[in-house]
């Protein structure tokens, strides 16, 4: 598993755009990114040579928002496909244990760049903490209720009296007072039951709960690979919650400083995750490799399947990979502030920035097919 120390990732990631300077002139910089390959060797060559052409390989580390599965397996592809090196970069991936926990990481410092729902951090944002979303993979958030039928419950409206998992922090969490508003729903309706993450799909399948707010990304895969009762599910997006959602986010001090490497490492991201929107097997493979064989979820390659069925990362009006319009950016503000997770009359563009991706014409197009 590529993990480093995180006191000499401080140190060595600093000088990152030092070094990034020095391999400025090289094909993967000067040109921008690259079209995804469709197969591991191209891919693989093409980085390599381009690698070679860098000065030198710059440390950087990313944490996740989750452990290793197929909800960031774009991020093992673009190490393990070459496509960082490519940027003239030596990404380490650091496993995380939800968005909100992340958000507070990067907020606080004990990480300079993560991933997380933009529903944790532009709260966190609000209240000033120094956070600036720099790059958004999933443009419409996966969150769901998720519940067996057997425990009657068909419809939205059946949660009353039941027993609902969360996972804590969480976006679910985060995002759960906007649901309820937007159902006609209120928290005293139900009976909410704080569950850490790692132990929510069992909280459902053992009926210690009602229904769970997972995702289908992950919760939902995980459930109906280890049972095969009909299940009801409500994803948030489909009734009137679809933010703005998962997006790589930097502290703000930290990416101006360190601008060539964040650029760098958005756009080697961009085509990790476009890799694989068109090679999901091998992405999976690539979580494997990069974290061991016992690290990644044994259902990655249906999550990572479901992310791209739902079309996750070309929603909400999206043009390209990575870069969430100014309109879903204005709805999830709208939509946020309605139910008070933040104030009323901010300018969305408080919460991110264009100024770290690729130009638009070196950007992955929607639909990625």
């Amino acid at each position: 598993m590529k993990l480093v120390n995180r006191h000499l990732a401080a140190a060595s990631i600093v000088v990152a755009a030092l070094a990034l300077a020095a391999c400025s002139s090289s094909p993967s910089t000067a040109t921008g990114t690259t079209a995804p390959a469709e197969t591991t060797g191209a891919a693989t060559s093409e980085a390599s040579a381009t690698a070679a052409a860098c000065a030198s390989i710059s440390p950087f580390e990313f944490q996740l928002q989750q452990p290793p599965n197929g909800s960031n397996a774009g991020f093992a592809a673009g190490v393990e496909e070459g496509f960082y090196k490519n940027h003239c970069l030596d990404v380490k991936i650091i496993a995380g244990t939800g968005s909100s926990t992340t958000a507070q990481m990067v907020a606080s410092g004990k990480a300079n760049i993560g991933y997380a729902d933009s529903a944790a951090t532009t709260q966190l944002i609000a209240k000033g903490a120094p956070l600036v979303v720099v790059g958004t993979i999933l443009q419409s958030n996966p969150n769901e209720v998720i519940a067996f039928k057997s425990s009657g419950i068909s419809s939205i409206a059946d949660l009353k009296g039941k027993k609902v998992g969360t996972p804590i922090p969480s976006s679910q969490a985060s995002m759960l007072p906007l649901f309820f508003a937007a159902n006609g729903l209120k928290e005293s309706d139900v009976t909410l039951v704080n569950i850490a993450a790692t132990s929510l799909t069992q909280s459902l399948l053992q009926h210690q709960v009602d229904a769970i707010l997972g995702s289908i990304d992950t919760y939902q895969v995980q459930v109906q690979a280890q049972s095969t009762e009909p299940l009801f599910t409500a994803m948030f997006a489909d009734h009137g919650v679809a933010t703005v959602s998962t997006s790589i986010f930097a502290n703000k001090d930290w990416a101006a400083k360190n601008a060539d490497a964040v650029k760098a490492f958005v756009a080697g991201s961009l085509e990790g995750w476009a890799f694989a929107a068109k090679n999901p097997q091998k992405s999976v493979d690539d979580l494997t490799t990069l974290w061991g064989a016992g690290e990644p979820s044994k259902t990655s390659l249906q999550e990572l399947q479901a992310t791209l069925d739902g079309n996750l990362l070309c929603a909400n009006g999206a043009k390209y990979l990575g870069k969430a319009t100014p309109d879903a950016w204005t709805k999830t503000q709208d939509l946020l502030s309605s139910v008070g997770l933040l104030d009323k009359g901010v300018d969305p563009t408080k919460y991110y920035t264009y100024d770290y991706l690729p130009p638009d014409n070196q950007l992955p197009v929607c639909p990625l097919s």
